[in-house]
């Protein structure tokens, strides 16, 4: 009887009344192919529309091998994901829903990088629970993260979080050990530099571009420079 009553408690209280992991994927959204179509084939971006999409749900499936049980939020720039939807004439935002489903993850859409941010830092649902892990997928420049590019105007970003910007993210929402990395490109000559000091924990970035072909044989991004937090 005595047992039953904590874990009721427990129940009450959370789940199982300890702190428990959550991690974190943030996904930008793809380019459009009528302004990708314009540049000359080595610069184009976004060939395939599910980059970052697949870049995710590999990092998931990794989350899952470990911790079968795992919180993770997924946030997604959900806007970039409509209007290739449109051109392509596909339903993605239909797909990304069903694979949340699939992986049994919380997906949360966002519009602009404000909402990305508040998702982040709402992440942890219970009292105590701490960010283990947080991975970045999109495209990115040495200054920002760039949730949308190429998808309004060409070549340009209308939507982003600027390294000036993460002082807004709540440093008190990360265990001290936690997995932070961003697979966007040349993240690891500034933007990395500024979360630690903002932050609290290190990023690892890379310093040059960051090469998305591995995510269809089912690995992560690489980078073509040197990682550095």
């Amino acid at each position: 009887m005595f047992s039953r009553l904590l874990l009721a408690l427990a129940l009450v209280l959370g789940g199982t009344g300890m702190s428990r992991a959550v991690h974190v994927v943030m996904c930008g959204g793809p380019a459009l192919k009528q302004w990708e179509g314009l540049r000359i084939q080595p610069d184009r971006h976004d060939n395939w529309w599910a980059n970052f999409v697949r870049a995710s749900t590999v990092r998931i499936s990794q989350i899952q091998q470990v911790d079968p049980g795992a919180r993770i939020t997924w946030i997604v720039y959900r806007p970039g994901y409509v209007t290739r939807g449109k051109e392509d004439g596909k339903p993605y935002t239909k797909w990304i829903s069903d694979l949340a489903a699939k992986y049994k993850t919380k997906l949360v859409w966002v519009n602009t990088a404000d909402q990305a941010i508040r998702a982040l830092n709402s992440s942890p649902r219970f009292q105590g629970d701490k960010v283990e892990s947080f991975y970045y997928f999109g495209h990115s420049n040495c200054f920002a993260w760039m949730l949308d590019y190429g998808n309004n105007i060409m070549a340009v970003s209308t939507e982003w979080i600027h390294e000036t910007d993460l002082n807004r993210i709540r440093r008190d929402i990360f265990s001290p050990q936690s997995d932070c990395r961003s697979f966007g490109c040349y993240t690891g000559a500034s933007m990395s530099g500024w979360w630690k000091r903002l932050v609290g924990v290190p990023l690892w970035g890379n310093m040059e571009s960051t090469r998305y072909a591995p995510v269809s044989n089912g690995r992560l991004p690489e980078g073509a420079g040197k990682w550095v937090k």
